[in-house]
């Protein structure tokens, strides 16, 4: 048989393509060619399916092969797609059943010597192999638990391509090898996890704001001098989230296999990411040319993503969070292709008052010129102000705020979840005909519609606000959703006039 053909899984972004690999041998010059748009590392697949197909014991052809990738305009990368070149070329060869070949995904980059390395994205991967309606997959050995978590496919875990070729049927003797290892995480392992909200003494308010926040999905901004407690309470903000469902677990789990980190489980507590202030807008966001890379936003999807010292970051960068905050999806354009990635998480803004950081503080003499600090603070742009729900002043505790905490517990982090999960669990049933599911999901135009739910003259507060121009319309809406955030923790059937005052008072709490 001169041609025969399998199929690998190239990946855009998280977004999974499926790819048909032909091998073709025909008479000419030997050589070895692979088509279809490759990027660098996988036109090299020639020189590593060659070798490891040597070093199995199974030489590729010295006749004129070629290795077709289709759909040829469709980019693709990495070394994903040696194991499908490798058995596509033995199949074509006859040294491969072509059936069992052609009916299996083909997942894996070789080593020389044959065996099988771990490849990243390799969930996401499987995931499209089901939706497109594929049965089995063959991944890397070292894959096989991440492969395992998607259901009603077969998975062959093989380590080496003569294994691969003994599971396709060919009648070789197995020779055993030493599987490549892998130090698999397990995927709930965070620093958070250890972080207890009792562990913050007084700012009893700036609690309140948090509990409120992870009740709803609100995006937060903390202004306070150094040593206020900024750090602290957005540490423990991804502790007081509920478990992710099912659909955004195996969403957060594929983008934490396609950054590179093999995982042995699903994701289920949200993630938390903290990036540096020298990182860049393609850090935070993702990018790359050839191959598409998610960024801290993407990994931080369905959770929590911190800014600390958020003035310290280039406005630039801090910009380019605007259209993920409001669309949940974050779009990476590139000559070649359109990644996209999923986009929806928490925000939370830390920030010193000015750049000496006493601007404010009762126990300390800021030094910065007025012009100082406006500069400073005016490097988190209105634009992206004005998509953060929650903005509250945090100030350093006194010695009286520290002694009365020696003899009073503050709330823990499971009695403040199980308020947030109830919470949750009220606006959940509220928007139960609708796609979404928390209320800093649900769009402006909906709140308007359903304004009937709300008691007569209790918007008032925010009429006025929108008349005098202190509130843009966006800012309308989004003191709505966060009243009724306040109004599903306190337990109450709907925003009454004082739940919109405070929601008011937090959207405004720092004057800005």
């Amino acid at each position: 048989m001169a041609i025969a053909r399998t199929r690998g899984i190239a990946l855009v972004g998280i977004t999974p393509h499926v790819v048909d690999i032909e091998a073709d041998i025909s008479p000419g010059l030997p050589g070895f060619w692979v088509i279809g748009l490759p990027d660098a590392a996988l036109g090299e697949a020639r020189h590593r399916v060659r070798a490891a197909a040597a070093n199995s014991g199974l030489p590729i052809t010295s006749r004129k092969l070629t290795v077709s990738l289709s759909p040829a305009a469709l980019p693709k990368h990495g070394g994903g797609f040696d194991l499908g070149i490798a058995m596509a070329a033995l199949a074509a060869a006859g040294d491969v059943p072509a059936d069992s070949v052609g009916g299996t995904v083909h997942l894996g980059e070789l080593g020389l010597d044959g065996r099988l390395r771990p490849t990243p994205g390799v969930l996401p991967a499987v995931i499209g192999a089901a939706r497109a309606g594929m049965r089995r997959v063959m991944v890397p050995a070292a894959n096989e638990s991440e492969a395992r978590l998607v259901p009603d496919i077969e998975v062959l875990a093989v380590s080496s391509l003569r294994e691969a070729a003994i599971a396709h049927g060919s009648d070789l003797d197995p020779v055993p090898v030493e599987p490549w290892e892998v130090s698999a995480t397990a995927a709930d392992d965070d620093d958070s996890s250890s972080l207890d909200l009792a562990d913050i003494v007084g700012n009893e308010e700036a609690i309140e704001a948090l509990t409120i926040a992870a009740a709803g999905g609100h995006h937060l901004f903390l202004l306070g001098p150094p040593g206020a407690g900024k750090t602290m309470l957005a540490e423990r903000l991804p502790g007081l989230l509920p478990d992710l469902p099912v659909e955004a677990s195996l969403e957060a789990t594929s983008i934490r296999s396609l950054a590179g980190d093999p995982v042995s489980a699903l994701v289920t507590r949200p993630p938390f990411e903290a990036p540096h202030h020298t990182a860049t807008a393609a850090a935070i966001v993702g990018g790359g040319s050839a191959q598409i890379r998610p960024g801290a936003a993407v990994r931080a999807a369905h959770g929590v993503l911190f800014l600390d010292e958020a003035p310290e970051f280039p406005s630039s960068v801090l910009d380019v969070l605007r259209q993920p905050l409001e669309s949940g999806r974050i779009r990476i354009h590139r000559a070649n292709a359109v990644a996209t990635f999923p986009g929806r998480f928490q925000l939370v803004l830390a920030a010193n008052p000015c750049p000496c950081g006493q601007y404010g503080a009762a126990d300390a003499e800021c030094t910065c010129a007025p012009s100082t600090r406006r500069r400073y603070m005016a490097k988190i742009s209105g634009p992206l102000l004005d998509r953060v729900d929650i903005r509250l002043s945090v100030r350093r505790i006194t010695a009286a705020q520290l002694k009365l905490a020696g003899t009073a517990k503050g709330a823990t982090t499971a009695t403040v979840r199980a308020r947030v999960t109830a919470a949750r669990a009220a606006a959940a049933a509220r928007l139960s005909e609708t796609p979404w599911r928390t209320n800093a999901e649900v769009p402006g135009s909906w709140l308007r519609e359903h304004s009937r739910m709300l008691q007569r003259g209790s918007t008032a507060v925010l009429d006025r606000a929108l008349e005098r121009g202190a509130l843009t319309m966006r800012g309308y809406d989004r003191s709505l959703r966060l009243a009724w955030t306040i109004a599903d923790v306190a337990g109450a059937d709907h925003p009454s006039a004082e739940h919109i005052g405070t929601a008011l008072y937090l959207r405004k709490g720092i004057g800005a």
